[in-house]
């Protein structure tokens, strides 16, 4: 696990590195977000058209800026 971790550490995209975490939390099953929750979460998010159920793109500056 260390070494996938260090790994993906590693990697860039236009110049950027990722932010990397290990999580060892675990999730139930059948947990949802409401109408409302869910709504706030898609104002972070961008999808590539065709593809919205699989490729997400979360806009760095969005995230920031909520961080306050």
């Amino acid at each position: 696990m260390e070494t996938v971790v260090k790994f993906a550490q590693t990697m860039t995209w236009k110049g950027k590195s990722p932010v990397v975490q290990l999580l060892t939390t675990v999730y139930h099953t059948g947990v949802r977000l409401t109408k409302k929750a869910m709504a706030e979460v898609e104002t972070h998010v961008q999808r590539l058209i065709g593809l919205e159920r699989w490729f997400v793109d979360i806009s760095c500056a969005t995230l920031a800026s909520t961080d306050t």
